[in-house]
């Protein structure tokens, strides 16, 4: 089971120097992947009081591929997976271009988490159709392989046009792996039949044991074998104790995760994430 640190970019902060001693010291401890989330914009509640959330506008948001590209210069042995990235509200081929271009430049060891999203002031942002962002989706990460496995793409679809067109230099890895970030139901079945791999956000009605249970039942009724389909668990060691990550990352062993995350948000500046993940490393015996 590989494990990745979590970067919490709101206690990380922008300074550059605090983000390449945070990267470089997760290399060291020995984690293999570093996790980013995604938000372009943010907004004040207060200014869209008809909506149950928004993205703060005073939460620092790092662009991850932009940020990844950054961190493959200061420690290179990392992989790096994006925990999700927003599909929907951006340009399907620019995406798989930048994707592709991080994957070359860190030999080949990314995993584009993407999803749907969930908050409308983005997709309004960057004058895209927040209703249809399912439909599109399932053509984006269609499209996206092909680019990134053949030297010329021609696809027209309902909402993709493109004519004898590629992209070049093509990723390490042909096609990269797309794992979906889910939470819904309807979004956890999906990721069995057309990803790579799940990021599970949180468990479905009746916990993870009910959750991970449809998931192997999806997976079956799609024809594709579990072993092969990664899942990537998800450690909250901000708080609790050891023991406590302890039982956590027992029960992702059982049910055979390929990856765990592990998030640290909540314990302090720098110094402090990089403290607590030495500590979950000694609980896991590494």
């Amino acid at each position: 089971m590989q494990t990745g640190a979590v970067l919490s970019q709101g206690e990380i902060g922008g300074d550059v120097g605090a983000l390449r001693e945070y990267a470089q010291a997760v290399q060291d401890l020995g984690y293999d992947f570093l996790v980013a989330s995604d938000h372009v914009v943010g907004a004040d509640k207060a200014d869209y009081p008809q909506l149950e959330r928004v993205f703060s506008i005073d939460s620092i948001q790092h662009e991850p591929l932009t940020l990844f590209t950054f961190l493959v210069g200061v420690a290179p042995r990392l992989g790096f997976l994006t925990s999700v990235v927003i599909l929907p509200q951006r340009q399907t081929v620019l995406a798989a271009k930048q994707a592709a271009e991080l994957d070359v430049l860190c030999g080949g060891r990314f995993r584009f988490g993407v999803g749907i999203g969930w908050n409308p002031v983005e997709f309004e942002a960057l004058g895209l159709e927040f209703r249809n962002r399912a439909r599109r989706f399932e053509e984006q990460i269609t499209l996206m392989r092909r680019l990134w496995s053949e030297r010329v793409v021609t696809l027209e679809s309902r909402y993709h046009t493109v004519r004898a067109a590629g992209i070049n230099p093509r990723p390490v890895q042909q096609p990269i792996p797309i794992w979906i970030g889910a939470s819904a139901e309807a979004a956890v079945k999906r990721a069995t039949r057309i990803a790579d791999g799940y990021l599970p956000l949180r468990p479905l009605e009746g916990g993870w044991d009910a959750t991970m249970e449809k998931v192997h039942g999806w997976l079956r009724e799609a024809g594709r074998d579990p072993a092969s389909f990664g899942i990537e668990g998800r450690l909250d060691a901000g708080s609790g104790t050891p023991d406590d990550w302890r039982k956590t990352v027992e029960m992702w062993r059982r049910f055979g995760a390929s990856h765990l995350s592990v998030g640290t948000g909540g314990v302090g500046g720098p110094e402090a994430h990089i403290q607590r993940l030495r500590e979950v490393r000694q609980v896991m015996g590494g």
